[in-house]
């Protein structure tokens, strides 16, 4: 995963809550840089994908065990822990 987004998953990771809801703002303060435009726009860069699909930045929530849904109207991110 792009070492950017090693905070997210350190987050995610540590938390105990099956449900984590982020906002786009906090997301951004937690790996210190802004998110990528399509991030902001495009429900499909939050694609969870597979082992052999998976985008770079999902590997910081596929790792912990989540799965992420966004609500890019609210600008949040779901984030549950896979069963």
């Amino acid at each position: 995963m792009p070492s950017e987004y090693v905070p997210l998953h350190k987050y995610l990771d540590g938390r105990y809550a099956d449900t984590v809801v982020l906002g786009l703002a906090q997301i951004e303060d937690l790996i210190g840089v802004s998110l990528p435009a399509a991030a902001h726009v495009d429900e499909q860069w939050w694609s969870n994908g597979d082992a052999a699909g998976a985008s770079p930045q999902s590997l910081c929530w596929t790792q912990a065990g989540r799965t992420a849904t966004p609500n890019l109207r609210a600008q949040n991110v779901m984030f549950q822990r896979d069963a």
